[in-house]
This record gives C-alpha cells, structure tokens and sequence, in this order.
C-alpha cells in the first residue's frame, strides 16, 4: 500500500441522476457530483474552456510603469536583460519574452542562473556581468521579488530593473522601477494563482495592447501552458484558459523545439494532455536546469533551425536519463537516513549530506513527502554552507515556516508548497528542531498520515466503457484544484499479475464481477507490492484507454493497491455466524461445525500470532489481518475458525482485542502461560449444541 488512508468520496444518487438527466454521461457526472458541483449550471461553469484571457494586463499594480519603462527601452535602443529561472517556469518565462522583445527588434540579453554555481534568484556577480555588456534595463522573470539587494545594488551601477514575478512577497518590495506580482497586498488583480510565465505572458499582451492581444496569446499560450503545468499552478480561472489553449495550439506552435522535443520523447502526432506535459515533456526540459544546464533548454525552445532542435532535443532527453540515475541514488540515501531519525524528529524530515547533486534534492523531497507524509527538507552542504530545497505536506505552509525560521537562516524564498532556502552548516540540527515542533504544532500534534482522494468507488464495473472514459476528457486540463479524478473497485479479484518493463512495473488483470480489466501500475515491483493471483483487493486507479494495434480498451492505471476491506459474500455469512454464536443466538449443530476449530488450528493460529504481533502489540485492518491470519490455518474453515479463535483467546485472556471501524489492535499477554482452552464458555457452548458430545476433542 502506498497511502496509509484512503478518502473515497460519496456523492449523492440524487445529485448525480441530476446531472445525468442534463446530459451529463454516468461517470463524469459521478466524478462532479462528488467534488460538490451537483446542478447543470455549476457544471456547465466548471466544465467550460475559455478561448481568451478577459482580464486586463493592466490591472495589475505597476503594469503601466513597467510597459513605459520597456517601451522607452525599445524607443532608445537600449540593451535588454531578461533574467529568468532554471526550472521550466523560469525557462518558458525567459523564452517568452526574449522572443516578443526580439520581435520587437530589441537588443537582448538572456541570463539564466546555473542552479549549482549561482543558486536561486538575482546574484550581484551575474547583474555586474550584465551591465557590463552594455543592458541598462534588467527585466526579471519567475524571480527577483525577494532580491532587495541586489535591485539596489543594479541601480547603483546604472541599471533600472522592472520585476515580474508569481512567488510570494516579503513585507518591504524590491525598490525597483516596476515590482509586477499578483501577491502583492495591493495589487488589485483579481486572479492570484498565475504562474511566472504567465505574469510573462501579460506583460507581453500589455505590450502589444489590445488589437495585438489575441495573436500574442495565439503565438504564446504554448509555451505558457508548459510553464504553468510544470510548476504545479491552480488549474483554474485564467490558468485554465492558457493551459486549455495552449494544449489545442501544441500541435501546430510556431516554436520548433517543442516539436523536436515531442518527437525525441515519442509524443509527436499523439494527443497530448495536462498529463503528458506534466510527466513527459516538463521533466525533461527541468533536467536542464537541475543538471546545471538550463541554457540548453532555452537554447532548444529558442532555436528555428528543425535539425538543429533535433539534436538539442537528444542531449536534453540524455541529460534526463542521467538525472534519473543521479534522483534514484539520492532518494536511497536520504531513506537510510529517514529510518535513522527519532520518531519525534519525523514529523519534518530535515536530512542533508555532501554528496547530494543539489540540481535533484527537490524532486527527491517531493517524493519523500508523498512517502512519509511529512514535509520535506533535503539540503546539499559544501565548505560549511546548505543550499535547501522543500516541499510540503498536508497544506503545511513551507514560506510562512521558513520565516518564522529566519533566524537560522541565510536566505529563503518560494511558495507555500515548495521554497528553497540557504543555511549554515552549523544551524541545521537547530532547525530540524524547531520544524518539527512547526509541524507538530500546527497538525496538533497529531501525525499526517498519508492519504489517498477517491473520488468515487465503481459500484457496477460495466458502466467503465469506453464512451464513458472518452467523456472525462472534458475535464481536462488537470492540475491543483483539479486533479485527474481516481475511481475504484472494491473487493476485486487479482487474476494474474506479471513484472515488465525489466521488473520495474506491474502488469495486472482484475475482475469484479462478469467485468475484466487490464492494469499498469508503474514504478511498482512485486517486492514493492507483494499482491498475488486469487488475492481479493481494493485497487484505486486512473481510467484511460490504452490504443494497441488499432484496439482500444480501458485500462487501469494504478494509483493504489491494498488487501480489501470489503467482505465477500462468503467472509459476509462467516461474519454474521460469528456475531450470533458470540451474543448466544441458538446455532444449529452443523453450524457448530463449522465454527468448530480443531486443536491443531488452535496451536496454528498462537503461532501465527506470536509471529505477527510485536510485543508493544499490533494495530492493522481487520479484514486482511484475519485473512492472513488464516492462510497459516490448514484444515476446514479456516477464515471463520479464525475469527471465532481470537475471541477465544480474548475471553481466555490470552490476549486484548479493540476493534474501532476496519482497525483491530491486538496485544499478546499469554505467552509462557498454560491455559486450559476447554474451560472456554464459547467452545463448550458449541459443544453442547453438537450432541452427544464427541469424546477426546481437547483445546489447551
């Protein structure tokens, strides 16, 4: 099991007959009914796709001083710097706008930071280099907000510099002759959640004004769709509308290292979505960047020359595959470090280490905090000094934490879910500490567990047709506040499951019922998930089609697999026969039978239990611990003789059993004891039912 807890929503059957009489096909009307829209016209809203941008660029605080500011650039001649992030916001962000600049007939230069040698954001070093080459206008994209100092510093020299920015603002601004950021407290911009490429965006359509605003967009929504997937934005609002738009217009972009890059990746002519984008398309051009390279990915989205694109698109897949290598060697080793820690000290996992590549601990902390449920801190140290990379947890605000720990710190900037900091050597074990204690205090104490969205269980498996899968399309594109919705079967049946792909994943065939379905589950082992033929399930799983030699069929596309905690008919009968023998309901004698267990069975099961369940004793799901349970049992019966032997040793006092909802805990406090198992009032009950009593049946 991958999550600890799975949320499986529960919409109502009247809102979903609702929407499905307005037309609204079986399952989507599921998946909306259950995210709270339930009438036609929410739907319809949620549903719908603009073709362009209604707000106005110049809505945002400081929009118009920034537009004047580069229009009179333009008009003199001056040198331009666009200075960009290395991740792929920051990449489409600088690329973005060096092209409508050029366009323009500008005088550009491009600087984006080596993540290893210069860190995040402005540096002193690369904007005395700048003015050196001649640029008296810096334009920031995807960062600058928190570079107070160095904007100073820029204006010391001779340099104005215009902001555009998305990550959250400290108290006092950067004193820049333009600071443009939709989270500034007063900036009356309606629409928070841009992305930095799309705060790129707008200042390029504030550029060209309003007659020019519909063919930029056309130009541009490409590349702004790929920025905003790629850093995780709200999939909403005018987010929405770019990355919709920029999907419909990827076939076609003027931008021939997209295309070079889609068929490196073996996407060209296929239909692409939010999740090809998200996990093909962007991890690749990151890779530039987290490998100390990102100039080679502006270089591809910038070059017009096909062959050329081509064999940039080659390196930059290369580079990816080596990146994979670098993040799975990493994540081994902040593991063993995890499983080192005290429990008290992984409520944040604060984990550090020399050999780390410090282009690769950010997505090594994303997974981390997916696995443990925790936020995550993986700091890279050279000569005395952390560089940090973060990400969050159950809504766990990282910048607002960060701040509370600026003391320690030398620097931090970001979002609520993900930031960067920088720290010394000498201060990480105070700040393990006090994180931990931020996250303690503001998940009261308790420990996150991690949980898996279900956004409905699939009560009839034959509705999961092709049609029906087809009709999820519509709400696409999927992103934060608009997840890929995640169905599941209860109580399936595993019929077959085979490594591919060398061991790597999992090929699955389930059946519930009359209905069969093919799954993948990726980046999943049989070690990993020791599921096997027969095995009864619940699997939670993405809907696609999976096209093979002109067939489509549905597949499933894993998220989760767990032992179920759904009883099957028979578990069901087994269950309820328990319950009247334990409450004294007058039992047949052939039901005495079958509750019955032999003394072998007895001595069977206290094996297995002193096997299972530690001393501190054992909390788990009831179901399949009774399941596993009972495998070791030979002889008749072996699930319900099971269930009836753990009360047994309860009402012997070999043991304490508390059972809340699917959990049972159980605690050992038997062993080394001699017990007379006949003395038992439920055995002798069953005893007395069979007459004439059978002679020489002893439990001890």
């Amino acid at each position: 099991m991958k999550y600890q807890k799975w949320h499986i929503g529960t919409a109502a059957g009247g809102d979903t007959a609702l929407l499905r009489e307005a037309g609204y096909p079986g399952l989507l009307a599921t998946v909306l009914a259950s995210r709270g829209i339930t009438t036609a016209e929410a739907a319809a809203e949620a549903l719908e796709r603009e073709t362009t941008l209604t707000l106005s660029p110049m809505l945002m605080r400081d929009m118009d001083k920034a537009v004047a500011r580069i229009q009179r650039a333009l008009a003199n001649d001056e040198t331009i710097a666009v200075f960009g992030d290395y991740d792929v916001d920051g990449i489409t962000s600088t690329v973005l706008l060096l092209d409508y600049l050029k366009g323009c007939g500008a005088h550009c230069l491009r600087y984006i930071p080596r993540r290893i040698e210069d860190g995040y954001g402005l540096s002193r070093d690369a904007i005395a280099g700048l003015r050196e080459q001649g640029a008296t206008l810096m334009i920031t994209v995807d960062c600058g907000i928190t570079g107070n100092e160095e904007v100073d510093f820029a204006a010391s020299i001779g340099m104005d510099v215009v902001i555009t920015d998305h990550h959250e603002c400290k108290e006092e601004l950067p004193r820049a002759v333009a600071v443009v950021d939709p989270h500034r407290s007063d900036c009356p911009y309606p629409f928070k959640y841009l992305a930095g490429v799309g705060v790129a965006l707008k200042l390029v359509l504030a550029l060209g004004g309003p007659d020019r605003e519909n063919a930029l967009f056309a130009r541009y929504c490409t590349l702004a769709a790929i920025g905003t997937i790629a850093d995780v934005m709200r999939m909403e609002g005018e987010n929405r509308t770019i990355v919709s738009c920029g999907l419909a217009s990827l076939d076609h972009t003027d931008f021939v290292g997209i295309h070079a890059l889609l068929k490196e990746a073996g996407l060209l002519g296929k239909p692409i979505t939010s999740i090809q984008i998200g996990f093909v398309l962007s991890p690749r051009i990151n890779a530039a960047g987290r490998m100390g390279a990102a100039d080679l990915a502006a270089d591809l989205l910038q070059e017009t020359d096909p062959a050329k694109a081509e064999e940039l698109a080659r390196q930059l897949c290369d580079l990816n595959r080596e990146r994979q290598a670098v993040e799975q060697a990493i994540c081994a080793d902040a593991i063993a470090q995890i499983e080192k820690l005290r429990p008290e000290d992984r409520n944040a996992l604060v984990l550090s280490s020399e050999e780390w590549h410090q282009g690769v601990v950010g997505i090594v902390a994303s997974r981390l905090s997916e696995k443990y449920a925790a936020p995550s801190f993986m700091i890279h140290l050279k000569d005395g000094s952390g560089k940090g990379s973060c990400r969050s947890y159950g809504g766990f605000n990282l910048f607002a934490a960060l701040e509370s720990c600026a003391d320690l710190l030398d620097g931090f900037g970001g979002h609520e879910l993900a930031a960067g900091f920088t720290i010394p050597e000498e201060n990480i074990a105070a700040f393990r500490q006090r994180m931990n204690r931020c996250v303690k205090a503001a998940s009261g104490g308790e420990r996150a567990v991690s949980c898996l969205e279900v956004d409905a269980a699939i009560s009839n498996p034959a509705d999961m047709t092709l049609e029906q899968v087809d009709h999820l399309a519509q709400l696409e594109p999927y992103g934060s506040g608009n997840p890929r919705p995640v169905f599941a079967l209860l109580g399936a049946t595993v019929d077959s499951v085979q490594p591919v792909g060398q061991g790597r994943h999992l090929k699955l065939r389930l059946s519930k019922g009359s209905s069969q379905f093919d799954g993948i589950f990726f980046s999943v082992s049989p070690d990993t998930c020791p599921v096997a033929a027969g095995s009864r399930v619940d699997a939670a799983f993405y809907l696609q089609i999976n096209e093979f030699r002109g067939n489509r069929t549905v597949q499933l596309q894993m998220v989760d697999i767990r032992p179920s905690l759904t009883v099957s008919t028979r578990e069901d009968e087994c269950l309820h026969l328990l319950e009247r023998c334990l409450r004294g309901d007058r039992l047949l004698p052939k039901e005495a039978v079958h509750l019955l267990p032999s003394r072998s069975q007895c001595v069977q099961l206290w094996r297995a239990l002193e096997h299972t369940v530690p001393q501190e004793g054992l909390t788990a799901c009831y179901l399949p611990l009774l399941r596993e349970l009972s495998a070791r049992l030979e002889g008749a019966d072996p699930f319900l003789r099971t269930a009836f032997c753990l009360e047994v040793f309860r009402e012997r006092q070999l043991l304490t059993l508390r059972q809340e909802g699917d959990t049972i805990s159980i605690t050992l406090t038997g062993q080394g004891k001699h017990v007379r198992l006949e003395e038992s009032g439920y055995l002798q009950g069953l005893h007395e039912v069979m007459q004439p009593k059978r002679g020489g049946d002893h439990h001890d």
